[in-house]
């Protein structure tokens, strides 16, 4: 009898540890979707009311720096009844569950039903409880969506990457950007790189600056804005004699910590406008710390596109940006 239950116990074994691995090395469809549009599988009744709102107001939150209010996120709902097949593959999902025995909870998964993909599942039995892990959660959601899709803008960079073996040589440092973008200036370790568009140009700033030790927060924002406008001055002229870019005095910079190449990095966002001449946009400046070298690595991308929105092209600079590494 014991002989029998354990060749039974073995077989079962065997067949779960079969499954387990069968599970593990399934092929998933390639994910879909363009960048940072967000299917938000909800039904109908919670998206027209105040689920929808808060997931409006926080979620879908406007990008700080432009000059029209521009979501974070484009945002696609749709019915739990019809969130299947095809609709299961784009690459960023938030799920709503709403019911009676459902616990108060945000769930993060990878890759459930495509490759790559981050899926987030908000649930509870009230509006309430959804609404308040909504808010609770906003930051780290955000951050999730936003790191799918820099890594998916940056894996389409490479499809076509420009050569930057002279920025390498000059600055040290690795980047990638698309072919489409040229070098528009090149002076001193300064690089100017810009890509025409339709109704403008996208431009991207690269260039080095002796390390400030300095740790106080308004003067360092105050030293970032002085150096860009007195870097743009000399290197980013308007269209006629004497004029030039500046910083937007008129509205106040946003101002962060984060990290590129592990370093830390100061991260400033506002607006620009060329000093005697109707141009402006917005920009984002990154200034990584390079202690070994005794520098900081200034790194800017800024937009001009008049009358179009412009957050899909701050959102590109953003991702060449942050595949700076420093040699």
């Amino acid at each position: 009898m014991n002989k029998l239950f354990t060749l039974a116990f073995c077989a079962l074994l065997f067949t779960s540890c079969n499954n387990s691995k069968e599970n593990q090395n399934k092929v998933l469809p390639k994910s879909s979707g363009k960048i940072n549009h967000l299917s938000v599988v909800i039904d109908n009744d919670l998206w027209s009311e105040s689920i929808g709102n808060a997931i409006r107001d926080s979620i879908g939150e406007a990008v700080y720096g432009l000059p029209q209010d521009e979501p974070g996120f484009s945002m696609r709902q749709m019915p739990t009844s019809v969130f299947t097949d095809f609709a299961r593959k784009n690459r960023t999902v938030l799920k709503i569950e709403k019911g009676k025995n459902k616990t108060a909870e945000t769930k993060f998964f990878d890759n459930p039903f495509a490759k790559p993909q981050k899926m987030v599942v908000i649930s509870g039995a009230t509006n309430h409880d959804i609404i308040e892990q909504i808010y609770s959660n906003k930051d780290k959601i955000i951050s999730t969506f936003k790191k799918a899709e820099i890594k998916e803008r940056q894996r389409r960079t490479k499809i076509s990457p420009f050569k930057t073996d002279k920025i390498e040589e000059q600055l040290g440092i690795t980047i990638e950007f698309p072919s489409a973008y040229r070098i528009a200036k090149e002076d001193d370790n300064f690089f100017w790189i810009r890509r025409d568009i339709k109704t403008g140009t996208v431009n991207l700033m690269l260039y080095e600056i002796p390390l400030n030790a300095s740790s106080n927060n308004e003067k360092l924002i105050d030293d970032i804005v002085a150096m860009r406008d007195s870097v743009s001055k000399k290197h980013i002229p308007g269209p006629t004699e004497d004029t030039y870019m500046v910083t937007d005095k008129a509205y106040a910079p946003f101002f962060g910590k984060t990290s590129i190449d592990n370093k830390p990095t100061y991260e400033t966002k506002s607006t620009w406008i060329v000093k005697g001449a109707f141009m402006s946009g917005p920009f984002i400046n990154y200034a990584i710390e390079d202690k070994i070298n005794n520098r900081y690595i200034i790194a800017e991308g800024f937009v001009f596109a008049p009358s179009v929105a412009k957050r899909e092209f701050v959102f590109e600079l953003e991702s060449i940006i942050k595949s700076i590494a420093i040699k």
